[in-house]
C-alpha cells in the first residue's frame, strides 16, 4: 500500500508538472505571435528573457548553440586556467556524483562559452547534440533563453524548465546556471551550470548549482591569497634595487596587490592629475598590460617591471621613482652586514627556528636520515620550509662537501623536463644547443640533487628517475651512453604522494623508493609557540635588508597574528614581517599594516591536499558529531577525503568517528537515488 501511495504521488506531480509545461507552451506560442504582451504564468526572470531575445533578434529555429574553433577554445582554456583549476575538483567529483542521474555538469568563461563539461556520460554525448560541450556559445544573443546565458543577463542563479526556452530546439532540456564570481572585485568570471534533458530535471539542481558555484568562489579566493602571496614575495625582493622608489605590486590580471605608504600621491604629483583611491583590487592594467587610462592615464610604460614565477607572467610591479634626486639622497647608515638566509653555511639543522613540539620532532627524525645514504621523502605544505630542511640533511651528511642542486619539477614544461634533468647531446632535439648539456643529476654529482614538487613528474618520466635510483646511471636525451652519477635524492612535496598512488597518477614502486625515510615538516598553525620566535628571527634580518629599523609589533597586531591559521606557513610569515619593516609608521607595527586576511582572520585550514574553510571541529561539535558528518558525507559524495576536509579533521579521526558511531560510509548510488526520488520541480 505504501508503494502505491508513493506511485500517486509521482503521477500527481508528474501531472501538475505536464499541466504546467502545456501553459508555457501556449504562453510562448502567443508571445512569439505577438498577442502576449504581459507575462501570465510564466515567471518574470523568463518573460524578460524572452523580451531581450525578441529585440535582439534571436532565430527561434536554433536548434544548438554556434561552437568556437578548436584553435580558439585552447586560448581560452589557457585565458582561464585559473577559473579551471578552482573548477577541477568539483567536475571530478560530479562525475561520480552525476553518474546514473541523468545530468550533467559544465563550467563557462564570463561570456558564456563552454570551458569543461563532465557527469552522466550518455547525457554528455546527448549535450552535444545542442553544442553542451567545450566551445559552446550559450549567451541570450547565441541561443535565447538558457540557464547559462539568462544567468548571465541577470548576475544571479537561474532554473530554466523545458518550454521556457526561447528558442525551439532547446526546449527538450532543463538548465540551471549560477554564476562563479571573482573574489576581489565580485564581477562574474564564468557560470556553472547543471543541465538534464527534459523530465530528467529537478528543482534541486538549482540548489546545487549555487552550492557547486560556491565551492568554486571558495578556491578562487584561496587559489588567490596564494598568488598574491607569492606576487608579494617577489615584489619585496624587488624593492631592494629601487630603495627611495615608491611600489605598487599588480597581479596577473592587472589588479594592485599592494601599494606602499606614500604611492599615491607620489604617482599623483608625476601625472600631474587626482587619481582614484589605489586600493587593493582596482584594476590598473588591462588585459593586455596596459595601463587603465581612467584610472592612471598617462603613465610610462617603462614604469612597468614584469614579474615572472615559474616561467608565467606572475603580475607586474608598478615602480614610481623619488623625485628626489639619488645624488642628494643621504647615505645609508652602516649596518654591520647580516647573513644572507641563502647562504650554505645555514644548511644546518641549528638554524631551522622553532621550539614546539612538532617542529623538534620533525628535526630530531631529519637528523637521524640525514647520515644514511638513502632517499628522503620531505613532505609539507607549501611555505613550511621544506628545502631548509633539505639543506640541513644536506649539510650534516657525508656529501656535504658535494653540491646541492635544486630543481622544481613543477616549473618546467613536460617537454623539456627531461633534457633538464638528465642533460641532451647536440642535435637531441629542435632548439637543442649545438654544443649540448648536461643535466640535473650530472650536475648534483657527489652531492644532493633536491627535486621539489615531485609530484608533478609525468607518468612517463617516474620510470626514468626509478632507474636512476636504482642503477646509478643517467642517458642524456639522444645519447646511448651511459653515465654514472652518485647523487643522493631529496624529494619534497605538498602533495599526498599516497593518495595520487591510489589516483594513478604516481608510481606505486617510484613511491616506495623515494619514501624509505620520509620526513613530514608541520604547517605553522601547529607551531603556535614559534610565531614569536620566528618574528623576532626575520625582524632584524629583513630590516638591514632594506636598510631601516626593526619593526616592534603593537600587543594587538602580535594577538591577530598568533590567531591567524597561515596557509602560507612561514613563507606567508616572513612576507608579513617584510611589508610591516617597510609600511610601519614610526617602526611601530598595527593591525593597520597588516594583510587584510589577517585582519578579517580570512584563514583556512589544511588536510593533506585539500584547502577549506575553517570548520567547527568534530570535537566542538558534541551531540551533533553524527549529523555533521552524515551531512559532510552526502556534500562530499560518499567521498571520504572530502568529507574529512570539510569537518577540518584528519581521515583516521573521521574513521574513528564512523566506528563509534556505527556508520557506514554512503555511496554515490545512494545520494543519486535520494535526489532522484526525492525531488521535483518547482517554478
Amino acid at each position: 500500500m505504501a508503494g502505491t501511495g508513493y506511485d500517486l504521488v509521482v503521477k500527481s506531480s508528474l501531472a501538475v508538472l505536464e499541466e504546467r509545461d502545456h501553459a508555457v507552451a501556449r504562453a510562448w506560442e502567443d508571445f512569439v505571435s505577438g498577442s502576449l504582451s504581459e507575462p501570465r504564468q510564466v515567471r518574470d526572470v523568463v518573460f524578460d528573457s524572452w523580451r531581450r531575445c525578441r529585440q535582439s533578434k534571436v532565430d527561434l529555429s536554433v536548434e544548438y548553440a554556434p561552437q568556437l574553433g578548436n584553435d580558439l577554445q585552447g586560448q581560452l582554456r589557457r585565458r582561464n586556467r585559473q577559473l579551471l583549476q578552482a573548477a577541477a575538483p568539483t567536475l571530478v567529483e560530479a562525475a561520480d556524483v552525476l553518474a546514473g542521474t541523468n545530468s550533467l555538469m559544465l563550467i563557462t568563461d564570463p561570456h558564456g562559452v563552454v570551458l569543461e563539461t563532465l557527469g552522466d556520460r550518455h547525457t554528455v554525448n546527448a549535450g552535444m547534440d545542442i553544442a553542451l560541450m567545450q566551445g559552446g556559445c550559450w549567451t541570450e544573443e547565441d541561443a535565447g533563453t538558457n540557464g547559462i546565458g539568462t544567468a548571465l543577463a541577470v548576475g544571479r542563479p537561474v532554473m530554466v524548465h523545458a518550454g521556457e526556452h526561447y528558442c525551439e530546439g532547446i526546449k527538450n532540456w532543463s538548465c540551471a546556471g549560477a554564476p562563479i564570481h571573482d573574489p576581489l572585485d565580485g564581477g562574474i568570471v564564468g557560470v556553472l551550470d547543471i543541465s538534464a534533458k527534459k523530465g530528467q530535471s529537478s528543482a534541486r539542481i538549482l540548489a546545487l548549482a549555487v552550492l557547486a558555484a560556491s565551492q568554486i568562489e571558495q578556491r578562487l579566493a584561496r587559489q588567490v591569497e596564494v598568488q598574491h602571496l607569492r606576487l608579494m614575495e617577489m615584489g619585496l625582493e624587488h624593492s631592494q634595487r629601487h630603495s627611495g622608489d615608491d611600489l605598487i605590486a599588480v597581479d596577473a590580471s592587472g589588479r594592485i596587490v599592494y601599494t606602499s605608504r606614500l604611492a599615491q600621491r607620489m604617482l599623483s604629483e608625476h601625472l600631474s592629475t587626482r587619481l582614484p583611491e589605489l586600493k587593493r583590487g582596482v584594476r590598473l592594467l588591462d588585459d593586455d598590460g596596459r595601463p587603465v587610462d581612467h584610472i592612471v592615464p598617462g603613465l610610462p610604460r617603462d614604469w612597468l617591471r614584469p614579474l615572472m614565477s615559474d616561467g608565467e607572467l606572475g603580475g607586474h610591479l608598478l615602480v614610481i621613482p623619488s623625485r628626489q634626486p639619488r645624488s642628494s639622497r643621504p647615505a645609508p647608515v652602516a649596518r654591520p652586514a647580516a647573513k644572507d638566509e641563502a647562504d650554505p653555511a645555514r644548511s644546518q639543522f641549528d638554524c631551522i627556528v622553532g621550539e614546539s613540539e612538532c617542529i623538534r620532532h620533525a628535526i630530531a627524525l631529519a637528523r637521524r636520515v640525514s647520515s644514511l645514504n638513502v632517499p628522503v621523502l620531505i613532505e609539507g605544505e607549501s611555505g613550511v620550509g621544506k628545502e631548509l630542511f633539505a639543506r640541513a640533511i644536506h649539510g650534516e651528511s657525508t656529501l656535504s662537501k658535494g653540491p646541492f642542486v635544486a630543481f622544481n619539477c613543477g616549473a618546467v614544461s613536460k617537454d623539456l623536463i627531461a633534457s633538464e634533468l638528465f642533460g641532451y647531446v647536440r642535435g637531441a632535439f629542435t632548439g637543442a644547443s649545438n654544443e649540448g648539456r648536461i643535466g640535473r643529476f650530472e650536475q648534483a654529482d657527489g652531492g644532493t640533487l633536491c627535486l621539489d614538487e615531485i609530484g608533478e613528474l609525468s607518468l612517463e618520466l617516474q620510470p626514468y628517475l626509478l632507474r636512476v635510483l636504482e642503477e646509478g646511471v643517467v642517458y642524456r636525451v639522444g645519447d646511448s651512453t651511459p653515465r654514472r652519477v652518485n647523487v643522493r635524492i631529496i624529494a619534497m612535496t605538498n602533495r599526498n604522494l599516497r593518495e595520487e598512488v591510489a589516483a594513478g597518477r604516481f608510481r606505486l614502486d617510484l613511491y616506495h623508493r623515494l619514501s624509505v625515510t620520509a620526513v613530514e615538516v608541520p604547517p605553522l598553525r601547529q607551531r603556535r609557540g614559534d610565531i614569536a620566535r620566528l618574528i623576532d628571527y626575520f625582524n632584524p634580518r629583513i630590516a638591514d635588508r632594506h636598510d631601516r629599523q626593526p619593526t616592534r609589533f603593537t600587543p594587538r597586531a602580535l594577538a591577530k597574528l598568533e590567531d591567524y591559521q597561515w596557509p602560507g606557513n612561514v613563507r606567508e610569515l616572513r612576507n608579513v614581517v617584510e611589508r610591516s619593516i617597510l609600511f610601519a609608521q614610526d617602526d611601530i607595527a598595527d593591525i593597520d599594516v597588516l594583510p587584510y586576511e589577517i585582519t578579517q582572520q580570512k584563514g583556512f585550514a589544511t588536510t593533506g591536499t585539500y584547502a577549506v574553510e575553517e570548520k567547527e571541529s568534530l570535537s566542538a561539535i558534541g551531540d551533533g558529531e553524527q549529523k555533521a558528518i552524515d551531512r559532510a558525507m552526502r556534500m562530499a559524495g560518499g567521498n571520504l577525503s572530502v568529507t574529512a576536509a570539510m569537518l577540518g579533521v584528519s581521515r583516521s579521526t573521521l574513521y574513528r568517528k564512523m566506528n563509534q558511531y556505527g556508520m557506514k560510509r554512503i555511496s554515490a548510488m545512494e545520494i543519486n537515488q535520494n535526489f532522484s526520488n526525492n525531488s521535483r520541480f518547482t517554478s
